[in-house]
């Protein structure tokens, strides 16, 4: 039976189109390329100049419930609704971002989909695909090397070296590496390492327009001060230019296609939970002049990926979506009512109408705070029951949104064109009106605790004695910039045990960072570490390549 088999042997399975031949259908001729390999291309300068003077598509974001070791199956509904519409005949595309090594080889595994849902090839894309990682962990330590050369000859900065906050990185799950401490011929510090998904040039790379965008963005990067207390900035050691040369090639978003041969863009992955996870605003500015609907994605749940994605994506970028695709599973649903794991399989009506206030929050927040029509896509399982669905559609109704159940995983786009129907009905009777959450001008303080009380139903906000500090210090020449909330995906609250709509609850922020280049302040909140570690069995232990070169156990 074809569903038994794994992700990585569906899409191995696949017969896939040469991308120049899935190119040429939106208009691109093969000179418009940069080819990496068959099925892999990346979308030149050249293409992309193309495109200005085209009108844009409708753009439909993706998210979720709070995630759960249940999983949730976001990208795979994302990739699933891209194929239902144009299984329906419309002209859509997928635009989504660029798997970590980190949570592939630790506990979430790949980030290409799932089942008869997925963008291939799913083992390149999930592994190195077309190097862009690399090049933005490059452009970042050699920031790193720069400032430590820097101080080592003297160059006239009078950089205060305890002030220095630039930190080196890596795509991957290495919690050794937290925390370092430089011992050089002149100087003492400590410092450490952040996984390449949360750095500032991950999050300027994905928020850039242009190369000149991307390059001034990067001269703006604050990385000490000197010793009378004067801000230092990458431009002061000239390192934009060399840094963007690294990043010239990734720069150009990646093509690739769905198993059912729709062209997808994939491009940039900050995450969710530490950065601000989106994919490059290039990338969906490209995908909007390609395509009549662009499907995308926020990371982890909307009180994080959506959030963002609105405040400060689409505050910088201009963007206005035009409606919201909020994903639930029934399972999830019940873990968040209260059922263990190894209970989701038996029917529990009451747990999972306790567990749907997780839902219905995201569901409020979408609406209220930002204007957003909401269509609630149930990614089925083979174990979910009449009455559990039944039991969900109830409970939703009342609050004006359409439930709609899914079947793309086992069926691919053909599983989910009621969605498909549903969303294209929405966009054309312009149910939404899009709102940001703040204001520019409001304080810091009042952006911290905006988010806190009204997206996550905290009490307030409890700021530590550094946190206070940098934050009076910020306010000063950054009170114009959004926040970006770093803390754990899995409750609305700083605190991973607490399932399902807590309210009452204390936002810790335990520290501030600013990303001046990426126009956003981080507030690093509760336990979250900006370099993740690995579980107790990584998903790493069940991946192996054979004599043919084909890999096994990737999911």
């Amino acid at each position: 039976m074809k569903n038994m088999l794994s992700d990585i042997e569906i899409a191995q399975a696949a017969e896939l189109k040469p991308i120049q031949t899935i190119a040429k259908s939106i208009g691109f001729a093969d000179a418009d390329l940069i080819p990496h390999g068959h099925h892999i291309a990346k979308l030149s300068y050249a293409g992309l100049s193309q495109l200005q003077n085209k009108l844009n598509g409708k753009l439909i974001l993706v998210t979720a419930i709070s995630p759960t070791p249940a999983g949730e199956g976001k990208t795979t509904t994302t990739v699933g609704l891209t194929d239902a519409l144009n299984y329906i005949g419309k002209k859509a595309m997928v635009c989504i971002r660029e798997p970590s090594l980190g949570p592939v080889f630790g506990m979430k595994g790949g980030a290409t989909g799932g089942g008869y849902a997925q963008v291939v090839p799913m083992e390149n894309i999930n592994l190195h695909f077309t190097g862009d990682f690399h090049a933005i962990g490059a452009a970042n330590n050699l920031l790193a090397a720069l400032i430590d050369n820097h101080i080592y000859h003297g160059n006239g900065l009078d950089i205060d070296i305890p002030s220095v906050t630039w930190r080196r990185c890596v795509d991957m799950n290495d919690r050794a590496l937290r925390k370092a401490h430089l011992n050089q011929i002149r100087h003492e510090t400590d410092t450490g390492f952040d996984i390449t998904v949360a750095s500032e040039v991950m999050a300027i790379f994905c928020l850039a327009e242009s190369l000149d965008d991307l390059k001034n963005r990067l001269g703006q990067i604050q990385i000490a001060t000197s010793q009378s207390g004067k801000a230092v900035f990458a431009s002061d050691i000239q390192a934009e230019g060399a840094m963007t040369a690294l990043l010239k090639d990734a720069f150009q978003p990646n093509l690739v296609q769905t198993l059912e041969g729709n062209l997808a863009v994939i491009h940039g992955g900050p995450f969710a939970n530490i950065a601000h996870g989106c994919n490059s605003v290039v990338a969906t500015k490209a995908a909007l002049k390609l395509a009549d609907y662009v499907v995308t994605e926020a990371g982890f749940g909307a009180d994080l990926g959506a959030e963002k994605f609105f405040d400060i994506k689409c505050r910088q970028a201009g963007l206005q979506p035009d409606v919201v695709v909020l994903v639930a599973t029934v399972r999830a649903l019940k873990y968040h009512g209260g059922v263990e794991l190894d209970k989701l399989n038996h029917e529990s009506i009451d747990c999972l109408n306790n567990g749907i206030n997780n839902l219905k929050r995201h569901i409020n927040n979408l609406h209220e705070h930002f204007g957003m029509q909401v269509i609630v896509a149930i990614n089925h399982f083979t174990n979910d029951t009449p009455a559990e669905v039944g039991a969900l559609e109830k409970a939703v109704s009342p609050l004006g949104c359409k439930v709609v159940v899914c079947k793309h995983w086992a069926e691919g786009g053909a599983g989910a064109t009621d969605l498909a129907y549903q969303v294209v009905a929405s966009i054309e009777q312009k149910q939404s009106q899009f709102k940001l959450l703040y204001p520019n001008d409001a304080s810091l303080l009042t952006k911290l605790e905006t988010i806190a009380t009204k997206l996550y139903g905290a009490a307030g906000v409890e700021l530590s004695d550094e946190a206070q500090r940098q934050l009076d210090a910020l306010s000063v020449d950054y009170q114009h910039l959004p926040i970006c909330i770093a803390k754990t995906q899995y409750s609305f609250s700083s605190d991973a045990k607490l399932r399902n709509a807590p309210t009452g609850h204390t936002l810790a922020v335990k520290a501030l960072r600013l990303s001046r280049g990426a126009g956003f302040i981080v507030a690093l909140c509760g336990n979250i570490m900006t370099m993740p570690g690995l579980p107790k069995a990584p998903a790493s232990e069940h991946i192996d390549v054979n004599n043919a070169g084909i890999i096994t156990g990737l999911s």
